[in-house]
C-alpha cells in the first residue's frame, strides 16, 4: 500500500473507533445512573497544589466588552416608575376625575371625599405647589373646580362671601396708658356715691386715666357710638341679665367690648357684642358653622355672656375678678391669686401678675360706667337708637337673602342687619333657624315665596321690571335664557313686560364667585392660630396643613399661607404702641376706631 491510499483507510478506521468508544461511554453513563439510584457514588478528585496550578501557563483573555452594540436592548417587563412629581400629578388627577364622576352621578358625599383626597395629596406631598408650573396649574384648577362644584351642590347664592366684620379698637386702647387729670377725681367720686348702681364703683388713678382718655375727641367718639347703639339692645340685654340673675351694670362690659356692634371682631378672633372666642362660645352653646356664628346673635350671645359671668362670680366671689377672668380666662386669674395670695383685683394689678390688657380692662369698664351714669356732666349728648321690632319666620330650608329682600321689597343690607349671625348671603339648611324680617312683612313673604319651588330658593331670584326691560335684556343680566324666564312666569316668549311687574328669575350662580384665593398673612403680636383661622373662616387644621405646622404655635413675623374664598377679610387696626404724647389720629382712623372696643380672650 502506498501512503496516498493509506490516509483514507486510517481516517475511516479512526472514525469507527471513535463511534465505538462513544457507544461504550454512553452505555457506561446509563448504567451508572441506574446504579446511582441504588447506591451513592463518591468521586475523588485529586486537589492541585498551589505550585502545580501556578506552573500552568493559562492564556490571558482580552477585556470583555461592557455592551454589545449588535445585540437588541433588554426590555423591562415591569411598569415604568414615574418621578415623584409625575406620580403626584397622576394620583391627583385620578382622584379629581373620580370626584367629578361621582358628582355628576349625584353621589355628593363620595365626590367630596375624592376632592378632599385630591387636595390632600397636593398639600401633604411635601412639594410647594407654587414651586413648579405644572403643580401650580393643577392645584389651582383642582381647588377652583372643587369649590365651584361644592357651591353648585349647596346652591347657596354667593354664600361664600362672608359678611364684613368691624375692627376691634380695644386691641389698641387696652394696652395704652394715659395721664391722670386730678380735676376729674372729685366729680367721679361724687357720681360713684350718688348714682344708682349694682356693681361696685371704685375711683382710683387707674380708672381716672381712662376717664381722662374718654374726654378726648377720639375717646369721646367711642363713648358716644356705644351709648347711641346701646338704645337698640338695652331693653333686651336688661331682660336677659335679669332672667339670669346678674347685675344690670354688666351692660357696660358689652359697651367696652364692642360698643354694641354685633359684627365686632378682635385680632384674636373674638366676635360679637360680648366678644366670645370660638371655644368659649361653644362651651355656652353658641354654634359656629360655615353659615352662621351665634356669637354675633345679640340675644343668644347676651344670655351666654350672662351665664359665663355668673359662673365666674361663683368661682371667684368678686365681680372685678369675674370681669378680669372674662377677659383673659379664669386660669390666668387663678394663677395670679395663687402666686400672690390675694383674691383682690387691685392687688393683682399692683403686683403685675395679670396681662396688661386685662389690667386695663376693668378700669375701662368702670370709666365707661361712670360716664354713662353722669353723661350730662361729661358733655356726652347722644340720641339712643330705638329698638327694631321684627317678625320671625322659620323657612324650613336654605334661602338666599337676595330672594327674601326682593320678595318683601327691602334692601339686602336691612336683612343682614336684622340677622347678624348669618355669615353668608344665604340661611343655613336648618329647619330650626329663625329669620328676622322687618315688622309686618312676614305675611307678604309667606304668600309670595310660595310661587317659587323650595328647592330653588337658593338660586332663583325675583326682579321688578323697569321701563324698557324685556325678557331678552333680563336674560342677559341674569345669565339665563329668555325662554327660562318666560316658562318660570307662565309668559309667552315674545310678551311685552309691564313696568312694576315682578318676575321670577331662574338664575344660576356665576362661576367667578367661587374662586378660592391664596392669602399671605403675617402673624402679629398677640395672634393665635385659632384666631387667625377664625378670622379667615377656615379650619385651624387646614392652616396647619397648608403651612406644615406640627402644633398650634405661631410666632410673630411668621408668614402663613391661607387658601380662602373671597380673599382676605378686613384688616384689624394695628396695635398702637405710641406714648400719650403721640396719640394723634386722622379723622378717617378716628371714625373707624369709634365703632368698637373689644376684648380678646374671654
Amino acid at each position: 500500500m502506498t501512503s496516498d491510499g493509506a490516509a483514507p483507510y486510517h481516517g475511516g478506521m479512526n472514525r469507527r473507533r471513535q463511534m465505538a468508544a462513544s457507544t461504550l461511554l454512553l452505555s457506561g453513563v446509563l448504567l451508572g445512573c441506574e446504579d446511582a439510584g441504588k447506591k451513592p457514588v463518591q468521586a475523588h478528585v485529586p486537589a492541585l497544589s498551589p505550585t502545580t496550578a501556578a506552573q500552568q501557563n493559562l492564556p490571558e483573555l482580552p477585556a470583555l466588552p461592557l455592551t454589545n452594540p449588535s445585540a437588541r436592548p433588554m426590555v423591562s417587563l415591569l411598569p415604568r416608575v414615574p418621578s415623584g412629581k409625575d406620580y403626584l400629578i397622576q394620583k391627583v388627577q385620578e382622584k379629581f376625575a373620580s370626584g367629578e364622576q361621582n358628582f355628576k352621578a349625584g353621589h355628593l358625599e363620595a365626590a367630596r371625599k375624592d376632592f378632599d383626597d385630591a387636595v390632600d395629596w397636593m398639600l401633604e406631598s411635601g412639594y410647594d405647589p407654587e414651586s413648579d408650573p405644572r403643580l401650580s396649574e393643577l392645584f389651582h384648577r383642582v381647588v377652583d373646580t372643587v369649590y365651584a362644584y361644592e357651591l353648585q351642590a349647596f346652591r347657596a347664592g354667593d354664600g361664600f362671601s362672608e359678611a364684613p366684620a368691624v375692627p376691634a379698637a380695644i386691641d389698641e386702647v387696652a394696652e395704652m396708658t394715659f395721664p391722670v387729670d386730678p380735676r376729674l377725681k372729685e366729680r367721679a367720686e361724687e357720681a360713684a356715691k350718688n348714682s344708682s348702681h349694682d356693681l361696685p364703683l371704685t375711683v382710683n388713678d387707674e380708672v381716672l386715666s381712662f376717664l381722662n382718655f374718654f374726654q378726648t375727641p377720639r375717646g369721646r367718639a367711642i363713648v358716644e357710638t356705644g351709648l347711641r347703639r346701646a338704645g337698640r339692645y338695652r331693653e333686651m340685654i336688661s331682660r336677659v341679665l335679669r332672667e339670669e340673675g346678674v347685675p344690670q351694670d354688666l351692660i357696660y362690659l358689652a359697651q367696652a367690648e364692642s360698643a354694641f356692634q354685633p359684627l365686632a371682631l378682635s385680632r384674636a378672633g373674638a366676635r360679637g357684642i360680648w366678644q366670645f372666642v370660638a371655644y368659649r362660645g361653644q362651651e355656652y352653646g353658641l354654634r359656629h358653622t360655615w353659615w352662621i356664628d351665634e356669637r354675633q346673635d345679640p340675644e343668644k350671645a347676651t344670655r351666654a355672656a350672662a351665664q359665663h359671668l355668673r359662673d365666674l362670680y361663683k368661682l371667684f366671689g368678686d365681680w372685678y375678678l369675674a370681669m378680669a377672668a372674662y377677659n383673659c380666662g379664669p386660669g390666668n386669674v387663678q394663677k395670679g391669686i395663687e402666686r400672690t395670695g390675694y383674691a383682690d383685683f387691685w392687688e393683682l394689678y399692683k403686683r403685675k401678675v395679670l396681662p396688661r390688657e386685662t389690667k386695663n380692662y376693668v378700669p375701662i369698664i368702670l370709666a365707661l360706667t361712670l360716664i354713662a351714669k353722669d353723661a350730662e356732666h361729661y358733655n356726652v349728648q347722644v340720641e339712643p337708637e330705638a329698638p327694631i321690632p321684627t317678625d320671625v319666620v322659620k323657612t324650613g330650608r336654605a334661602i338666599d337673602l337676595r330672594l327674601v329682600a326682593e320678595t318683601i321689597d327691602v334692601d339686602v343690607e336691612t336683612l343682614r342687619a336684622l340677622n347678624p349671625s348669618l355669615l353668608r348671603m344665604a340661611t343655613p339648611d336648618d329647619p330650626s333657624f329663625e329669620l328676622h324680617l322687618p315688622q309686618g312683612t312676614s305675611e307678604k313673604f309667606s304668600a309670595e315665596i310660595a310661587d317659587i319651588p323650595p328647592d330653588k330658593w337658593v338660586s332663583w331670584r325675583r326682579h321688578r321690571v323697569e321701563a324698557g326691560e324685556t325678557l331678552t335684556s333680563l336674560a342677559k343680566k341674569y345669565r339665563v335664557t329668555a325662554a327660562a324666564i318666560a316658562d318660570a312666569n307662565n309668559l309667552q316668549r315674545n310678551v311685552a313686560l309691564d313696568a312694576g311687574e315682578k318676575l321670577i328669575i331662574p338664575a344660576t350662580q356665576a362661576q367667578s364667585e367661587t374662586k378660592r384665593r391664596l392669602v399671605s398673612y403675617r402673624v402679629r403680636r398677640g395672634d393665635t392660630l385659632l384666631g387667625i383661622a377664625d378670622r379667615f373662616s377656615v379650619d385651624s387644621d387646614d392652616v396647619r396643613k397648608w403651612n406644615h405646622l406640627k402644633s398650634n404655635k405661631v410666632g410673630r413675623g411668621m408668614v402663613l399661607r391661607i387658601y380662602t374664598l373671597g380673599g382676605a377679610p378686613e384688616a384689624s387696626p394695628a396695635r398702637a404702641r405710641a406714648k400719650p404724647k403721640k396719640k394723634t389720629t386722622s379723622p378717617s382712623a378716628r371714625a373707624t376706631a369709634a365703632g368698637t372696643m373689644t376684648a380678646n380672650h374671654n
